[in-house]
């Protein structure tokens, strides 16, 4: 595994102890130094049993697949309240590789499988709560087998039951979750294998028949035997872009609603343009009650598929403004979330990019009209000299505003870190931007705690409240390196509410999360507050698909809400009163008032 870094400053070390003996000749002591504010994160990966570490299988060649990395899932797949981990794994590269030809041998015993990890958090006698995972991968059934990539999760079956669907370099899977704690792969017996080289996937209900369909993003022709040479700026061997290879078309499989999907990429037109996919994101970004499709993609344009209510999309990326930057440039696009980041209550678009590049925020203004205001937000400059991938949108002091994180790794040999003998040479700090309110960002990485010093190969980020104490953690999956969870540690005491949105029974027997609903939060002088149910965005990664409304710093703040409205996906729109402060409430579609 590759060594991971600690960013610190000598100069800064140096001012220290030279301050330090300054004052011990100063005479009588100064007063005492305000108290140093919390970390506003810690890793507790290790502590809580999340031992995982990433293969990617290098071995000199610089294969331009082992460097993508791959995504991690913040899931329920065993119903009982609380959110498991599900870490896609890499595996070998190229026939005839073997242990003994790899850089950094795995952790893990072949034949290599994703890792399962159950939450089995527990009170101690003295009621201190204590979170434990439980590696439970043995045990599990079917996982994914092949070189990982991503991991989306929706109840496509709609028996109450979480399923995963698994994007490989090569042959993807849909594992069914039996509802007993094993999985089954069923992807022969429901139709939606793809063979191709896939990173992102997205259940959504784009026709609102109550039955989640799929969407799967294909990357380039890419294939570890045809690996090309291809060299840096300095002549030195280095790992090829996606322009050296062309790039494949997407799919999109409609469900059936027994259990089976259609192949509807033609019919649907999501066949008509097409690029090299890394990201997506489904949401209804018009505004007219359907969901659409956003996909970003590496190097070309990015697409907004709109919804056309009978079953087609059209692409309207390039009239909204959205499908390349303000200057006319597509741009490297990996990660990707969508949310109301300035207040408006519409559906805005923040992706991450290449270094020099910059990530890049597009405003949206509720007709699927947007405008790049990366650099006038504050978002833009601090960018620039990272490579984003995952990314999320989590409000990690509960304020009511979005902030966001930014998982960051380099995709082509950094000079600097070659030079120190490093053999996996992309290892960057991952950034912290604050929501100042109006869209506006100020980046705050240096106050977010150590964790922000380790320099990694970080790729996909998964969203969720793992500790259940209503604020939102972060699963960070790191190429060639161990997990990161970062556990929030700020907004415990700031009022909060939480929404599960879910399917009434009927539709299949069970009771799923309705992903695509809609929450509008109404308080008594504070803003309106929107978030919608979705577990699909960041880089190749699956969130908590619960919604969670920050309530403000000050104490009592927030307990003057006066009604919750769901706008759910297949159009209708109910509203709740007495909703509680401080717990998350699930609200069933059909057991509200019909929305005014």
């Amino acid at each position: 595994m590759p060594g991971r870094r600690i960013v610190k400053s000598a100069a800064a070390a140096l001012r220290l102890g030279c301050g330090l003996a300054l004052l011990a000749l100063a005479g009588p002591a100064l007063p005492a130094a305000p108290a140093v504010a919390p970390d506003l994160f810690a890793d507790r990966a290790a502590e809580m049993g999340l031992d995982f570490v990433h293969f990617n299988g290098m071995s000199g060649r610089l294969n331009f697949a082992e460097m993508m990395g791959q995504g991690a899932a913040l899931v329920d797949y065993d119903n009982d309240g609380d959110l498991d981990v599900y870490m896609v794994q890499g595996n070998l590269l190229g026939d005839g590789t073997t242990v003994a030809d790899v850089t950094y041998p795995p952790k893990y015993p072949l034949p290599l499988t994703d890792r399962l990890y159950r939450n089995d958090t527990y009170l101690r006698p003295d009621g201190t709560q204590v979170v434990h995972f439980t590696d439970v991968t043995e045990q599990s059934g079917d996982l994914g087998t092949g070189y990982g990539m991503g991991v989306t999760a929706g109840d496509y079956d709609n028996d109450g039951w979480v399923d995963l669907y698994i994007t490989n370099f090569g042959s993807n899977q849909l594992l069914h979750n039996r509802g007993d704690g094993t999985f089954e792969d069923v992807t022969a017996k429901t139709g939606t294998d793809d063979p191709r080289w896939s990173v992102p996937a997205v259940f959504f209900d784009y026709d609102r028949d109550g039955w989640l369909d799929l969407y799967v993003g294909n990357y380039v022709e890419f294939r570890a035997a045809t690996n090309k040479p291809c060299s840096s700026p300095q002549g030195g061997r280095d790992y090829c872009g996606p322009s050296s290879f062309n790039p494949e078309p997407d799919r999109l499989f409609h469900n059936r609603g027994d259990g089976t999907f259609e192949d509807v990429t033609a019919t649907s037109k999501i066949i008509s343009e097409y690029g090299s996919a890394l990201g997506a994101t489904a949401a209804d970004f018009d505004g007219d009650g359907w969901v659409d499709l956003y996909v970003a993609n590496d190097g070309m344009a990015n697409e907004l598929w709109l919804n056309q209510h009978d079953g087609t999309f059209e692409d309207g990326a390039l009239l909204g403004g959205c499908a390349v930057n303000a200057m006319g440039q597509p741009e490297a696009s990996m990660g990707v979330v969508t949310g109301d980041l300035d207040g408006n209550g519409t559906e805005d678009l923040f992706m991450t990019h290449l270094e020099r590049e910059t990530n890049t925020i597009y405003l949206n203004d509720g007709h699927g009209i947007f405008e790049d205001r990366s650099q006038q937000t504050g978002l833009g400059t601090p960018s620039w000299r990272f490579t984003g991938f995952g990314t999320a949108l989590i409000d990690y002091d509960n304020d009511g505003l979005q902030d966001l994180f930014v998982a960051n790794g380099a995709v082509t040999l950094l000079l600097d870190e070659v030079r120190a003998g490093d053999t996996y040479a992309l290892h960057q700090t991952n950034s912290l931007y604050h929501n100042l309110g109006g869209g506006h960002f100020e980046e705050v990485t240096a106050k977010g705690g150590k964790v922000f010093e380790l320099s990694e190969v970080s790729r996909g980020v998964a969203m969720g409240d793992v500790d259940e104490d209503g604020d939102s953690d972060l699963l960070v999956a790191n190429s060639a390196g161990p997990v990161r969870l970062l556990v929030d540690q700020v907004a415990q005491d700031v009022p909060w509410l939480g929404l599960r949105l879910v399917g009434a029974a009927g539709k299949g027997g069970g009771v799923r999360d309705m992903l695509g609903a809609r929450a509008t939060l109404y308080r008594k002088g504070a803003p309106t507050l929107y978030r919608e149910a979705r577990s699909c965005g960041s880089y190749a990664s699956s969130n908590d698909p619960r919604v969670l409304f920050g309530l403000g710093p000050k104490s009592g703040e927030g307990a003057d809400v006066e009604k919750v409205r769901v706008d759910w996906p297949d159009g209708r729109s109910e509203e709740w009163t007495g909703v509680e402060v401080g717990r998350y409430t699930t609200l069933f579609e059909g057991t509200g008032e019909p929305a005014s």
